[in-house]
């Protein structure tokens, strides 16, 4: 199988709502967000690619004219913008536009990651 991955950034704020209010990420905060699309096939296109990575900057459109520096909950209508519920988000995306999508990666900090890969 072969795989390419590609890397999107993005600052966005959110909010865990149905969090106790002690908690902080029941505050109003933000990310500087990092999504990793990865996309796979088992033969080469007759160029040599899984995919052109051309083909992927519809993906950076759709960050930065709908997600970037803007409200998640309010861009995503629900309280549960986790970066897995990010991740999932980004696949359907993703899958509906490039068929080879196999997973996506979020990072909401240095140190950590989410996945969604059916």
């Amino acid at each position: 199988m072969y795989r390419i991955t590609k890397e999107f950034h993005f600052s966005a704020s959110h909010q865990l709502t149905s969090l106790p209010r002690e908690h902080q990420c029941a505050r109003l905060h933000g990310h500087n967000y990092i999504v990793q699309v990865e996309l796979s096939a088992r033969e080469l296109s007759q160029h040599g690619f899984v995919r052109d990575y051309h083909d992927l900057a519809a993906l950076k459109h759709y960050i930065d004219e709908t997600l970037d520096h803007r409200h998640l909950n309010d861009v995503l209508g629900n309280d549960h913008v986790t970066a897995e519920c990010l991740a999932k988000h980004f696949y359907d995306w993703c899958k509906a536009q490039l068929p080879e999508t196999s997973a996506v990666r979020v990072s909401e900090t240095p140190k950590t990651w989410a996945e969604y890969r059916p």
